[in-house]
C-alpha cells in the first residue's frame, strides 16, 4: 500500500513552487491541470480547486443522514469554508539537523506558524502553512 495525498490548490504553479522550491519535493509527473510531487516516500498530488464542482446537493450516505448541506464530495463551496481544517500533515525528516535547516528556510519564507522547539514527547518540530492553508508539521523520526 502507498499513500498519496491529494491537495486541492488555488494556483498550481505557486503550490508546485512551494513544495519543490521550499520543501525539497521533486516533480514526478505533470499534466495540464495536475502535478505529482515526491520527497522520499511522501507523494502529493496537486490539483486545482477550480476543476471541482461548485456544489453537491447529494445527502451524505450512512445511517446518520445528511451532515452537511453540500454533499459528500469535494466541492469548491466545501473547500472555501476552511481548506484542510482538522488535518495536520506530518512530514518526518531523517534527523533533527535536517529539521533545523528546513526551519531556517521556512522562517525566511515567512510560512512558520509554530516555531521549532522540543516537544514534551522528545521530538523537535515546527509547523507551517502552505499557500492554500494546509497545515504541516515537520519533525524527525
Amino acid at each position: 500500500m502507498r499513500l498519496r495525498l491529494e491537495l486541492f490548490v488555488d494556483d498550481l504553479a505557486v503550490s508546485e513552487g512551494f513544495y519543490t522550491g521550499l520543501l525539497g519535493f521533486e516533480v514526478v509527473s505533470r499534466a495540464a491541470d495536475y502535478v505529482s510531487v515526491r520527497r522520499g516516500s511522501v507523494l502529493f498530488g496537486l490539483g486545482p480547486v477550480s476543476k471541482l464542482p461548485a456544489d453537491d446537493d447529494r445527502p451524505w450516505p450512512g445511517p446518520h443522514g445528511p451532515r452537511r448541506p453540500f454533499g459528500p464530495g469535494f466541492t469548491r463551496r466545501r473547500l472555501a469554508a476552511d481548506r484542510g481544517a482538522g488535518t495536520e500533515i506530518v512530514l518526518e525528516l531523517d534527523d533533527v539537523g535536517e529539521v533545523a535547516a528546513l526551519h531556517d528556510r521556512c522562517l525566511a519564507a515567512d510560512v512558520v506558524v509554530d516555531d521549532l522547539r522540543q516537544r514534551p514527547w522528545g521530538l523537535w518540530d515546527f509547523r507551517i502553512v502552505d499557500p492554500d492553508g494546509y497545515y504541516l508539521r515537520l519533525t524527525h523520526r
